[in-house]
């Protein structure tokens, strides 16, 4: 196997997930980690044995074929329009860029230069998640109607180091969780037509939990509760609720409703966990097996080995930007859905990336 050079960018609290992740794929050569930050980098480097190097260097270096590009949401377009424009493919983690245009322009640049774009997530690559998505094409739940994701939190500064970001620009529940939820989503339903929504922001300030900065008081400046509708092109109608506003709650991440039967989701912030189904004539929900790989463990980061394969052997990727770029419209327009109390269209269509093959174990991907 023919493996592909690797630079990380940006050394914060992800990083350490994806870089034990890529030693589940040969296809990845990880050559070195950068952050703007140099003492940073040194830190992460030191702590898994890889060079740490400046982000000039990294962008200057010839072997480096792929930048994976793990900086706060408001870097991400700029790093990775930095990255395109030094002949290398971009992948980025959510959201792709703070808005729409941003992110287009991401887009349109790559096919100027004739390289790709990636965005997370890729748990929806997941073992679980292609059961999902396998149950669904397979019409286990007949005709889909509808659903309802959720994720409710009291807010990530009771565990995060450095949780600003959070409640900055770019961050707020849409936009640091939506990704997770809304994608699993499109993989299983197909595009987003249109939505509506509203968003509210009960405090303007937060105080920090966690160690180091415990009692330091942190600006909001992003709605922090989001709540609205989707209708996807296959007719259905998904409730979702985004929040770091609530103390508590039972609702389960991701139910599907067909007119045939119901799908309990796992968490699609994860690769695996526990689906359920539920058929008419049934007296209780039944647990599936998940049967296909990826479903045990921490795999962040098949998204980029699934890209590095599709540039050897020229096929589409997975995680592209074109997915991401349409579930980047999407969460925006919950926010103008309620800036405007309207219902908002989305003008971007998408290809549900091809499923995942059982075959594709032990880190290949090549299917």
């Amino acid at each position: 196997m023919t493996s592909v050079g690797i630079a990380i960018i940006g050394c914060g609290n992800i990083s350490g997930t994806y870089l034990k992740a890529m030693l589940n794929f040969p296809v990845l050569n990880l050559l070195a980690v950068a952050d703007l930050n140099l003492e940073a980098a040194k830190a992460k480097g030191a702590e898994f044995g890889i060079t740490a190097r400046s982000i000039e260097d990294v962008l200057a270096d010839p072997e480096v074929e792929i930048v994976v590009n793990l900086t706060i949401p408001k870097a991400h377009a700029e790093i990775a329009t930095r990255t395109l424009n030094a002949g290398k493919h971009a992948y980025s983690e959510k959201p792709l860029a703070l808005s729409y245009a941003e992110g287009q322009a991401l887009l349109d640049l790559a096919k100027t230069v004739g390289l790709r774009v990636g965005a997370a997530p890729d748990t929806f690559l997941g073992g679980s998640h292609q059961a999902v998505r396998a149950l669904i094409d397979k019409g286990a739940i007949g005709q889909p109607i509808g659903g309802t994701a959720v994720f409710m939190c009291p807010g990530h500064e009771s565990w995060h180091p450095n949780p600003d970001f959070y409640y900055d620009d770019g961050g707020g529940p849409m936009l640091d969780m939506g990704p997770y939820y809304l994608t699993a989503l499109v993989n299983c339903f197909g595009s987003v037509t249109q939505v509506s929504g509203f968003a509210t922001m009960p405090r303007k300030q937060r105080v920090i939990t966690s160690e180091p900065r415990y009692g330091e008081h942190i600006e909001v400046h992003v709605p922090t509760h989001v709540t609205g509708v989707a209708m996807f092109e296959n007719g259905a109608v998904v409730q979702i609720c985004m929040s770091f506003d609530v103390a508590a709650h039972k609702h389960g991440p991701i139910e599907l409703y067909g007119t045939e039967g119901t799908i309990i989701v796992p968490d699609p912030n994860f690769f695996g966990g526990d689906v359920q189904t539920f058929n008419k004539g049934d007296k209780e929900y039944t647990k599936l097996d998940a049967p296909t790989p990826y479903s045990d463990g921490e795999f962040r980061s098949i998204g980029v080995a699934d890209m590095a394969f599709a540039i050897q052997s020229d096929r589409p990727h997975r995680a592209n930007g074109e997915l991401a770029l349409h579930v980047l419209e999407v969460m925006v327009a919950f926010q103008s859905a309620a800036d405007d109390g309207a219902i908002i269209q989305i003008e971007s269509r998408v290809e549900r990336p091809k499923s995942l093959s059982s075959s594709c174990t032990n880190g290949l991907l090549a299917k």
